[in-house]
């Protein structure tokens, strides 16, 4: 048997960081849990869009600490944030900035808007008009926003969590499908347990204030640093033929499926590769197997497909058109 190749110090470095950026990351579940009770997995999904560049979209009724959550991961993080109140008054210009004419210098100046920030908060944002939606777009997908034919950069990283309430509520604007597209992640808060209820219930009669997270003890457990050596790590996970083929499998099958009117377009595979990817790291592995897949299919797809007016009129949703498509697909070995 040959010998084994030597490795680099640099290469034994980088791992090294990879193995500290993941403990310092998972270490995140247990400082916001400080402010948020049993949500889990909205938390570990907010984690994967940051390592895969990407945007969530967080769905749930009033009062389930959508809003919370998120400022309690920019605080775990020490990440700049800035909070927008999408209303159906709100203005393409309130979100990405205006030019602002200057009497002493009569020259316009351009004011950078909320969006110039690490992670923002686009707090209900069905509650807004498709036009003022649509002035993420070019944030959410460039990195950039156009003000007078100007291009300028966002900061790195950059994530837009979007919050809103289920579009059957009254006062609320659907997402366009372009903006939905956009989205790398749907993810679903759920009403807390019985006891994840009493919980909260204890700690606010304890004084906690969701308005005051200093006072609820988050303090940074990760920076900047450790998110570009988890990137890294994540882009150095392997993903076999085997993987690639299955996930193309998956997303091929919902557009065949007859309660699709759309299924799952080329962007929503890529981005279903990109997210099994980096939940295989986060839990310990640096290569991909079916079960990462299987894990991410519902956040990463729900959001792109169509349902066939029908076939939601007879109950079908699209989590359970993608259960079935995974449920069907054939799995390598």
């Amino acid at each position: 048997m040959s010998a084994s190749p030597p490795v680099s110090a640099e290469v034994t470095e980088s791992l090294g960081n990879g193995d500290a950026a993941r403990a310092s990351l998972e270490a995140l579940r247990s400082e916001i849990a400080k402010a948020v009770v049993g949500q889990d997995p909205a938390v570990t999904g907010l984690v994967v869009a940051l390592l895969c560049r990407g945007h969530v979209l967080l769905e749930g009724v009033p009062g389930v600490a959508k809003t919370l959550l998120v400022r309690a991961l920019a605080a775990s993080l020490e990440l700049d944030t800035k909070r927008v109140q999408f209303t159906p008054d709100l203005m393409p210009s309130d979100v990405t900035g205006s030019l602002v004419y200057d009497a002493r210098t009569a020259e316009f100046s351009f004011q950078p808007g909320p969006v110039f920030t690490h992670l923002l908060i686009a707090d209900e944002i069905n509650r807004t008009p498709p036009k003022t939606q649509s002035s993420l777009l070019e944030a959410m997908e460039e990195r950039q926003v156009t003000v007078d034919g100007t291009p300028r950069q966002l900061p790195d990283p950059f994530l837009v969590a979007a919050t809103q309430n289920p579009v059957e509520y009254e006062g609320t604007y659907p997402l366009p499908e372009a903006q939905l597209d956009r989205f790398l992640l749907k993810l679903t808060v759920p009403l807390p347990s019985r006891e994840d209820e009493i919980s909260v219930l204890t700690r606010h009669a304890q004084g906690f204030s969701p308005r005051d997270l200093d006072a609820a003890g988050i303090r940074p457990v990760a920076g900047l640093s450790d998110l570009a050596a988890a990137r890294n790590a994540v882009a150095r996970t392997t993903v076999s033929p085997e993987i690639v083929g299955y996930v193309v499998d998956i997303c091929r099958a919902t557009r065949e499926s007859p309660s699709l009117s759309r299924g799952v377009s080329p962007r929503g595979a890529t981005a279903l590769l990109s997210t099994a990817r980096a939940w295989a790291w986060l839990t310990g592995r640096d290569y991909v197997i079916p079960d990462d897949v299987k894990a991410l299919a519902l956040p990463t797809l729900r959001h792109r497909i169509q349902l066939r007016p029908e076939a939601e009129m007879e109950g079908v949703t699209p989590d359970s058109v993608i259960t079935a498509v995974l449920a069907h697909a054939p799995v390598p070995r």
